[in-house]
């Protein structure tokens, strides 16, 4: 009898156009805390303080004060074998695009090439009232940072509770979920929509849902393989199998 991660591989070699969903728990493997697991950052401090619009035209000093920390923890990361599984699994033509809740670049370092921010990008800044906008590769050495266009306040560049989220991704997003035909769910509670709601999409077109998480979540309900460990150890073994595959498939058929 096959292994659960065996039927996973076998599924992932016969779709024909896989998407993943990544989450929080991917990047806590990088040493980047989630926000709802026990050592998460919404244990110190209150979400409502410091992630929405409300919040920064309160104090953005504050706000910013946090995202710099933020920032600094992320730059001094690196991407973690799941990141790189997942890049792979694209670069092998399987994984036609990751759709990510994560604001961090882990991903691009990784290598990953078709990857839809929907939750935005904490390595930019923009303007509060114009539409610069600037890549950051450290925090910003003044804070709150200023435009040097028009002098307004830049802010970071994430989606904060109560705002809507970027028309293009999201529009890419539910392109791709609408093609899928299978998705791969790694590290995330499935409790933030519309996130949540894409593997249910692709499970109602008759896709197949794989979840790789340290513990069942909201999605696993609606999986048909649900992976219970660290998705840096599981998907590098997931690639592993799959090139077995592969392999055999070669020598089968003369190289």
């Amino acid at each position: 009898m096959k292994r659960p991660i065996e039927l996973v591989a076998d599924a992932l070699l016969k779709s024909k156009y896989l998407i993943a969903l990544t989450g929080a728990g991917i990047s806590a493997e990088s040493g980047i805390p989630t926000f709802r697991g026990k050592n998460g950052l919404w244990r110190k401090f209150r979400a409502e303080d410091l992630a929405t619009p409300e919040a920064f035209s309160r104090n953005p000093k504050l706000v910013w004060e946090w995202y710099s920390w933020r920032i600094s923890m992320i730059l001094k990361a690196d991407p973690n074998p799941a990141h790189y599984a997942l890049a792979i699994l694209e670069d092998m033509g399987i994984l036609k695009a990751i759709i990510t809740q994560n604001v961090d670049d882990l991903h691009e370092r990784a290598g990953t090439k078709n990857l839809i921010k929907i939750h935005g990008d904490i390595l930019t800044a923009k303007c509060t009232s114009c539409r610069y906008t600037k890549k950051l590769d450290s925090p910003p050495n003044e804070l709150p940072p200023k435009c040097p266009n028009c002098g307004s306040l830049l802010r970071p560049g994430v989606v904060w509770f109560g705002e809507p989220l970027p028309k293009k991704e999201l529009d890419a997003t539910f392109i791709n979920a609408s093609k899928a035909d299978g998705i791969l769910v790694v590290g995330t509670s499935g409790v933030v929509y519309p996130a949540a709601s894409i593997p249910l999409i692709v499970k109602e077109r008759g896709g197949f849902v794989v979840e790789v998480n340290i513990k069942p979540s909201n999605i696993t309900q609606i999986a048909d393989f649900f992976i219970q460990g660290k998705a840096g150890e599981i998907l590098p073994r997931l690639i592993q199998i799959i090139n077995n595959r592969l392999n055999v498939d070669r020598d089968d058929r003369g190289g």
